[in-house]
């Protein structure tokens, strides 16, 4: 067979025959060359010799100038013994053999190597005698390829086998089965390189990914962290309903605080289950937190659960508490604060993760962060911190304003499933002027600019139906949510100011817009989790990997090509069918040329 490996045993008649190799009974190797055999003798007339009566134990003598062709596999992960249908003394023989063994004459039979079957793993015994069953179908459910994402697996793991004493293995392996360091943080570059779009989700197709791409992750892998996108949009609308039932200017509509405490449950319950969802990831599988959070595009999303829970305490209804204690604002707007200090230096000091290489609409969620925390802490009594994030808030809103209006870092539009986020534009002006009016005490000159700029960015976005058809649903979606419940809230609270039957209209019809546009994403979010099963894909943005591709050096050959080509095209403009001069004809004519003579 082409599995085997023959291995002659030729003896030139020395007479110092290892014992080994003299005297070798076929009874103690199990299920190989058990049948009763004798060799042929040699002789001049080519005649075989047979032996009567051989046992299973009598010894072969190995006589000089023979030749033996022994069939070994090339491992032992890839024979299979042969099926055994009996068995003499613990040594397995097959059906044909235990027949002779049993008949009274035994009969003649030759010596054929036999060569084990292909594809079969060799069972390994157990410390109690028994099989273990290498089963490929359980190897198959223990999948090690997302070891390397997995947090006790990873560097945790490796540190302690080298308190042990043990050498680090490698962590996550290419096709070419060559080690890579996942130890340390992808470089932003490399986001750049692998992935495309103004997001900087797809991967592009000369790229690889670490993770396997032909089944689907595990849920936790597939878990982004714009889920949080959900709770911003249904805890805001906690906000709404609850600015609805206390405002002077709409209490013709008799609304009940009722509704404002079920929607705060339900955001409560929200939170609560994403954010554990998330924590498990963190705890389980770090080192796709961690790409997360390196990751240009995805790192402002970082805010989204920190702005979810200062909802959250905005919208507290009165039958729960009415005053809030100052230390929760103090420990919601630290993780904040540490946020800004590393994003807003990147911005500043450059590099390639400076704004004019990273500007988002995702952005705003660094800036409305601050407007959000100078919102709730002015309305519980304090000062100076409102104003210290309120001033933060404003300068860097400036910036991110002029830059993405310009689309100054890569002069392209947004891909339709993105259009979304654009009216993220609204959010931050809209909360401003909500914080505005808390510091000052009123919804003066300051409050109604900011408030007058949101209203006209919503305005501008509304109108552009065909900016908002034609593709498909995504979590993006959410990105609606909040910025209109924002828009829907400061009108309001201008009503309050402003009060006449314009005004009121606008709060009843920007509320009605975004609490059906939160109901019918909350439904379709369901439908497309739990019955579709199409809401979290592989994540393909976080699976890229640390190597780099390889030059293309394409351009040499085609520089070279062309230049060949542009001699071929040259022949054959130029050439003269009545001419036998090649070298004549491959020279375009020109009139510096001498004429022939006559």
């Amino acid at each position: 067979m082409e599995n085997t490996i023959n291995i002659e045993i030729v003896e030139q008649g020395s007479p110092e025959v290892p014992s080994l190799i003299k005297y070798i009974s076929s009874s103690e190797v199990a299920g190989f060359d058990t049948s009763d055999f004798q060799f042929p003798s040699p002789s001049s007339k080519g005649s075989e010799a047979t032996s009567q009566g051989t046992q299973h134990d009598a010894p072969v003598v190995i006589n000089h100038q023979r030749k033996y062709s022994i069939s070994m596999p090339l491992s032992s992960e890839e024979v299979e013994l042969p099926p055994l249908d009996a068995k003499t003394d613990g040594i397995p023989i097959s059906s044909s053999q235990s027949a002779t063994a049993t008949s009274n004459h035994p009969q003649q039979s030759k010596c054929y190597s036999q060569p084990m079957p292909k594809g079969f793993h060799v069972l390994p015994e157990a410390a109690n005698g028994d099989k273990v069953n290498n089963n490929p179908g359980i190897k198959a459910f223990k999948d090690k390829r997302f070891d390397s994402f997995k947090t006790w697996s990873g560097t945790l793991e490796r540190q302690l086998s080298i308190l042990r004493g043990k050498s680090p293995r490698a962590t996550a392996q290419d096709g070419n089965n060559t080690p890579r360091n996942i130890e340390r943080p992808l470089p932003v570059d490399r986001y750049f390189d692998a992935l495309e779009g103004p997001e900087l989700e797809t991967l592009r197709a000369s790229e690889e990914t670490v993770l396997p791409q032909d089944k689907k992750w595990p849920f936790l892998l597939r878990f982004p962290i714009s889920c949080f996108g959900v709770c911003l949009g249904v805890s805001s609308q906690a906000i709404l309903w609850k600015a609805l039932a206390t405002s002077p200017s709409t209490q013709f509509l008799h609304i009940s605080l009722k509704v404002n405490l079920v929607l705060w449950i339900i955001s409560i319950a929200l939170v609560a289950i994403i954010f554990t969802t998330y924590l498990l990831k963190i705890i389980l599988y770090f080192e796709a937190v961690r790409r997360e959070y390196y990751h240009p595009i995805r790192v402002n999303f970082f805010f989204a659960p920190w702005i979810a829970l200062l909802f959250l305490a905005l919208g507290v209804p009165p039958s729960v508490t009415k005053n809030l204690h100052h230390a929760l604002w103090y420990i919601l707007m630290v993780p904040i604060f540490c946020l800004e200090i590393k994003i807003y230096g990147q911005w500043m000091s450059g590099g390639q993760r400076r704004l004019s290489k990273v500007a988002n609409p995702s952005n705003h969620l660094s800036i409305v962060g601050n407007f959000v925390g100078a919102l709730l802490g002015a309305s519980m009594g304090l000062k100076e911190g409102p104003i210290f994030f309120f001033a933060i808030g404003l300068a860097h809103y400036i910036v991110l304003f002029v830059t993405l209006y310009q689309r100054l870092p890569t002069n392209e539009t947004l891909p339709k499933e993105l259009h979304p986020v654009f009216f993220l534009f609204v959010a931050a002006p809209s909360v401003a002027s909500m914080a505005w009016a808390n510091i000052q005490g009123s919804f003066d000159y300051g409050s109604r600019i900011a408030y007058f700029i949101a209203l006209f960015l919503y305005f501008s976005l509304a109108v552009r139906i065909n900016f908002f058809r034609g593709f498909t649903f995504s979590l993006a979606w959410w990105a609606y949510t909040f910025p209109m419940t924002g828009a829907a809230i400061a009108t309001i609270r201008y009503s309050n100011k402003v009060t006449n039957g314009v005004t009121k209209t606008m709060c009843v019809v920007l509320s009605l817009i975004s609490t059906l546009i939160v109901v019918a994403l909350l439904v379709s979010t369901i439908l497309h989790a739990f019955v579709f099963k199409n809401l979290f894909p592989n994540d393909l943005a976080i699976a890229i990997s640390d190597r780099r591709r390889k030059p293309q050096r394409k351009w040499l050959g085609l520089r070279y090509r062309s230049h060949e080509s542009k001699e071929i095209e040259n022949y054959l403009k130029f050439v003269n069918p009545d001419t036998t001069d090649l070298e004549a004809s491959t020279t375009p004519p020109n009139g510096t040329e001498d004429s022939p003579s006559i």
